[in-house]
């Protein structure tokens, strides 16, 4: 055999192979570790480690941390299967780096262990990624039982790539009211890549931003029980083109399950940075009435705990108890004096489609004064999720997100103020979709089938 093809065969049977060269990290040196087809991404990585897992299928055993200064770089259309016994999550920390940066035609995939069919909500942790951007806490420590804090004064701080990625059957609890999500950025700045990232049957919500300034565009929530898109501490990011899509069938039995939550802390007080996500051309979809709908569907957004927000050119419908619900009075009055907006937005639910929560005391609140302040920001009140015109928009493993011909989304986007920013791409539709389906390729609505 010759030495090339023998050293092939090393490598695909998961052998770990390190090195050392100089580099300027004050020890002198870097080790590189490859992780090969059939390994395991186990244990801490320290400062000066960089791990190369290459392409292949390679298990994640356990709470796994890469401290400050290592690297973790994964190669396109690599799987990676958590262990069920010992359950995997991945924790990017402060001052380290991933570069997860897979393609359309060869997604990066996290998944249970478990064989086709047998995959469960929760078979695993999820991912963490930890940065040194402003919060609205001091030192916090990020749920799930990982130990670690997330946070710091550098906004534009960089915690690497993650692009065309999967991840399926995540989301556990170490404790009640502390879970790991799907995908949790924590103090994650606006140098990090975060694009075009699917998270399908979450236990727990599919994204949540602690704080930071990490913006984000193609996000997918596909079948999440908690909330899809979970915002805190003082997140000021960006976002544009998302979508959720619930399982009627699905949802956590303890707390209600939203398209959007979003607090400025667990306290709701007024510290600063106050969390006031940017958000455009999102497409929110709620089980809209089907048959053996599970109780705990909620809203659309639950915007609360004085929370500010930016929601515009968008589409939410089918939710069953409504489709803005505004709760505490900061977060109502915030709305009403502009520095929240809710603009161009199309809106259908099952219950009135807007909603006050009893917290709210400002004189003269109602839901009709939201209502009105919608509606004069350009957000229109459909009578039935039909009249939003999208094709297949909740047939579950097969949708069709796209608008049909004539649909209302086809036109009135706008991007003014804080949304004339070259962040945000200037299109004319409302909602996650135009004419592409940016999902084909490298989605799956069918995680319980496939065969990694």
């Amino acid at each position: 055999m010759k030495l090339g093809n023998a050293f092939l065969a090393i490598l695909s049977l998961g052998v770990i192979f390190t090195s050392c060269k100089k580099n300027d990290d004050p020890q002198g040196s870097e080790e590189t570790v490859v992780i090969a087809n059939g390994g395991t991404l186990t244990g801490t990585y320290k400062s000066g480690q960089r791990v190369v897992v290459t392409k292949g299928t390679v298990t994640l055993n356990g709470y796994t941390y890469f401290e400050e200064g290592s690297t973790l770089t994964i190669e396109p259309g690599t799987v990676i299967k958590s262990s069920v016994e010992n359950k995997g999550a991945l924790i990017i920390e402060r001052g380290a780096k991933i570069m997860a940066d897979g393609t359309a035609a060869a997604p990066i995939v996290f998944t249970s262990g478990r064989a086709a069919g047998q995959r469960n909500p929760g078979d695993w942790g999820g991912i963490i990624i930890l940065g040194r951007a402003t919060t609205n806490l001091t030192n916090p420590t990020i749920e799930g039982g990982v130990g670690r804090q997330y946070g710091g004064t550098i906004d534009t701080d960089n915690s690497g790539v993650l692009r065309y990625v999967r991840i399926e059957y995540a989301g556990i609890a170490a404790q009640p009211g502390s879970e790991i999500n799907g995908l949790t950025l924590g103090g994650v700045g606006s140098g990090t890549v975060i694009d075009h990232i699917q998270v399908s049957y979450g236990n727990d919500d599919a994204f949540e931003f602690f704080g930071g300034t990490v913006n984000a565009k193609h996000l997918i929530a596909f079948a999440t029980a908690d909330d899809d898109f979970d915002f805190d501490n003082g997140y000021r990011g960006k976002i544009q083109f998302a979508v959720a899509l619930r399982d009627p069938a699905f949802v956590d039995g303890g707390d209600a399950g939203n398209g959007i939550e979003c607090d400025n802390n667990a306290n709701g007080t007024d510290a600063t940075p106050r969390t006031r996500p940017n958000i455009s051309n999102m497409t929110i979809l709620g089980p809209n009435g089907a048959a053996n709908t599970a109780a705990n569907h909620n809203f659309a957004n639950r915007f609360r705990r004085a929370t500010a927000f930016i929601l515009n050119n968008s589409v939410m419908i089918g939710h069953p108890d409504g489709g803005l619900s505004l709760e505490s009075n900061g977060t109502y009055s915030s709305l009403i004096d502009g520095t929240s907006q809710f603009n161009n937005n199309v809106v259908f639910a099952l219950a009135a489609p807007y909603k006050l929560g009893s917290d709210v005391t400002v004189a003269g609140a109602t839901a009709a004064a939201i209502e009105a302040k919608a509606a004069a920001s350009g957000s229109v009140k459909l009578a039935s999720a039909t009249e939003a015109g999208i094709n297949g928009a909740f047939t579950l493993n097969a949708p069709n997100f796209l608008p049909s011909a004539g649909s209302i989304l086809l036109a009135g986007a706008a991007f003014t103020g804080d949304q004339n920013d070259t962040f945000f791409e200037k299109i004319s539709y409302k909602g996650a979709f135009g004419a592409t389906n940016w999902t084909s390729g490298w989605a799956s609505f069918t995680p319980q089938t496939n065969t990694y």
